[in-house]
């Protein structure tokens, strides 16, 4: 089988970006970002999707993180877009509901070439930490957007920002690993009825 590796780097006069990624791995990743709680985050995506993950950025966090996490989206889309290649034989969709003590959040995946983010999250607070809860939304629309992707992510409950940030993550790993996934029914047919994604 044909290794679904990808290597992307992104340089803007805001932030220097590169992903390493490896959508047939054991859950590794290399995560450094100058922002601590992505790094938490974007591990539990390595983890749970089963998807090797390196991660540097550099970016201009004097001023806030926006850029940063909005530029690292966009580069692991691209990373992501370039790893599945023609998508012939892959699962296409997926989906995951993962718990953490009370909350729940529910992430469905569509590798349908067509970017598009339905985004329902609630937070009880601004802030986790040091980060900024709004830049969720933006990391994630970085990424469908590059990835050409659909994505429904709903939190759909939960009283704790933490628990409903890393159930979040953990279901978008979840339900990517299961879109990448090779189907051994499909063989090498494109999972669409155009015959191409």
């Amino acid at each position: 089988m044909q290794a679904r590796t990808a290597s992307v780097s992104r340089q803007t006069r805001e932030t220097t970006i590169r992903v390493d990624i490896n959508l047939d791995g054991t859950g590794v990743s290399r995560l450094a970002t100058g922002l601590p709680f992505l790094d938490h985050m974007l591990d539990q995506v390595a983890r749970h999707g089963l998807i090797d993950l390196s991660i540097q950025a550099d970016g201009d966090l004097h001023i806030d993180a926006h850029h940063t996490v909005e530029d690292i989206g966009i580069t692991l889309g691209q990373a992501l877009d370039q790893a599945v290649g023609d998508k012939k034989g892959v699962t296409r969709y997926g989906h995951a509901y993962v718990p953490l003590d009370e909350a729940l959040s529910r992430v469905v995946i569509d590798l349908s070439g067509r970017p598009g983010l339905e985004w329902f999250v609630e937070f009880p607070r601004s802030h986790i930490g040091e980060f900024d809860v709004d830049l969720f939304r933006e990391f994630f629309g970085g990424f469908v957007n590059h990835a050409k992707t659909t994505l429904h992510v709903d939190a759909l409950r939960g009283r704790n920002a933490h628990h409903i940030a890393e159930t979040v993550f953990k279901a978008f790993g979840r339900a990517l690993r299961v879109a990448v996934s090779k189907d051994a029914r499909m063989g090498d047919v494109t999972p669409s009825t155009k015959g191409s994604l």
